[in-house]
């Protein structure tokens, strides 16, 4: 399987991509503050899956799912505190954490599988 085809991945990626366009239209300070760490987080998720994938051992795969794993409730804690601050709507925050409930359990059972017998 090619990584572009992989759902965990392909969810991942929209997830960076999504926070990217929001924190893009915030002022000056909420960039620089939140706004820096709520990207970089939001971006490891994939960033970790593709070099795991990319590793074709599965001990290392595992401990960078783990990681990307760790930058997923990272990206949660940023929608929480976005929503705090009034920088993301309710709308936007429910629309992030659908996507994160889901990449969550997906992300849990690609670990539980890898390095598993056939």
């Amino acid at each position: 399987m090619n990584l572009e085809e992989l759902k965990i991945y392909t969810i991942s990626m929209e997830i960076g991509d999504e926070v990217w366009k929001i924190v893009d239209s915030w002022n000056h300070f909420e960039k620089e503050t939140l706004g820096k760490q709520f990207v970089r987080a939001a971006d490891s998720i994939s960033l970790n899956i593709a070099e795991g994938y990319g590793r074709h051992h599965f001990k290392e795969a595992r401990n960078f799912c783990f990681i990307a794993r760790g930058s997923l409730y990272e990206t949660k804690a940023c929608i929480h505190k976005a929503l705090s601050r009034k920088l993301i709507t309710l709308n936007e925050a429910d629309t992030f954490f659908d996507k994160i409930i889901l990449l969550q359990k997906m992300l849990n059972a690609f670990i539980n599988k890898i390095g598993s017998p056939p």
